[in-house]
């Protein structure tokens, strides 16, 4: 009993560290999206301030283009409508994540006290 209890123990454990590591890339991945986001906020302040006679140009591969202010305030709030909905995604996942966690972690424990339990009429 105490070896299939150990065996629970490795596999729970071992799933343990997988769901963690998965909920660690996924707060990466939202640091990365708030970054952008507030990347693009910026820029989309500093557009604000633009009047018509200013120029905006894109940077395409190592060459400034040309580009018309409308289409460039436009390209801006497209991405951050999907960052946004990025970050929600995200939060989703964190969210799943973090609940998978906890209930690995009370599996954990459940395993560990059976184990005790186990050992202790042994050495009694």
């Amino acid at each position: 009993m105490a070896a299939a209890l150990q065996e629970r123990l490795q596999t729970a454990s071992g799933e343990f560290q997988k769901i963690q590591a998965e909920l660690a890339s996924a707060v990466e991945a939202r640091q990365k999206l708030d970054a952008q986001l507030s990347e693009n906020e910026l820029v989309k302040k500093e557009f604000a301030s633009l009047t018509e006679e200013n120029t905006v140009y894109k940077l395409v591969g190592p060459v400034l283009v040309k580009q018309d202010q409308a289409e460039a305030k436009q390209n801006v709030d497209t991405r951050l409508d999907f960052i946004k909905s990025e970050i929600k995604r995200v939060e989703g996942q964190l969210k799943e994540l973090g609940d998978k966690s906890e209930k690995k972690k009370m599996e954990l424990v459940e395993i560990q006290a059976a184990l005790q339990q186990a050992a202790a009429p042994a050495t009694a």
